[in-house]
């Protein structure tokens, strides 16, 4: 049985404030209160729908999302002054049959594949952090390593495994690079999430120079992305998700 911690409650809260769920929601109130207040109802039904219309659309989804994203990483990695590369797992593809196994999620892969770009070209030392909060067989960083080094045929010298969160990989990572004197990073995540993350590992006192990765969709700019579509949902998720996430970051270390 999975005992309920502080970071389940926030995962569920999170879960149920965002898309699909949040709309779900609405529709559901709607549909409820239909006889009773039908005024109430027809504002839930139409504050769902429309929520999900323009959620869904591309030319909404992607635009708000690329409003997050830093430029990509400039110039050539080897002239790059960092000491090591830090990569932030993005996930985990549970019980994959044919990995026999846990596995790194398609996001973590992006982010796994341009680390290995980077340390090829700069010759730093890599560390990889994301822990275990669901209890699963190994970490997310256990795997992280095991996909760099199996498949990229890059060495992992660092592996933190108990962040449950950005935040966490940021002070986790410090205990591990401080005392052997690595202070200035290239921080691998998602472009979307660089902000969120940077931040998070400015304030544990590294240096950070971003290099972002897995920009959002390039539109077509035609009338197909005006029509909802399942990916741009989630494109919206990922923009409200590191929204809020910035913003509560910014709370929490206003009230320390």
């Amino acid at each position: 049985m999975t005992i309920m911690t502080d970071w389940h409650v926030i995962k569920i809260l999170g879960a149920l404030a965002l898309p699909p769920a949040c709309l779900l929601l609405a529709l559901l109130a709607g549909v409820v209160l239909l006889k009773r207040r039908p005024g109430a109802a027809k504002a839930f039904l139409a504050a769902g729908i429309a929520g999900l219309w323009i959620g869904a659309t591309p030319a909404v989804a992607y635009r708000a999302l690329g409003l997050l994203e830093p430029p990509p990483l400039a110039g050539d990695p080897k002239g790059v002054p960092a000491q090591a590369i830090v990569v932030l797992g993005g996930g985990t593809l549970f019980a994959s049959p044919e990995y026999a196994g846990d596995t790194v999620s398609a996001w973590t892969l992006e982010r796994l594949r341009y680390a290995a770009r980077l340390e090829r070209a700069s010759g730093l030392p890599v560390l990889v952090t994301g822990g275990n909060p669901r209890g699963r067989p190994r970490s997310e960083a256990a795997a992280m390593k095991e996909a760099l080094e199996a498949e990229f045929g890059v060495p992992v010298r660092w592996t933190e495994e108990r962040a449950r969160n950005t935040r966490e990989n940021a002070l986790r990572s410090k205990e591990i690079l401080a005392p052997v004197g690595i202070r200035r990073i290239l921080l691998v995540t998602h472009a979307a999430h660089m902000p969120r993350a940077a931040m998070a590992f400015t304030a544990a006192g590294f240096d950070v120079i971003p290099a972002p990765t897995g920009y959002a969709a390039q539109l077509a700019g035609d009338l197909f992305d005006w029509l909802p579509r399942a990916d741009a949902l989630l494109a919206t998720r990922s923009f409200l998700h590191e929204t809020l996430g910035y913003a509560w970051y910014r709370l929490q270390w206003a009230l320390e």
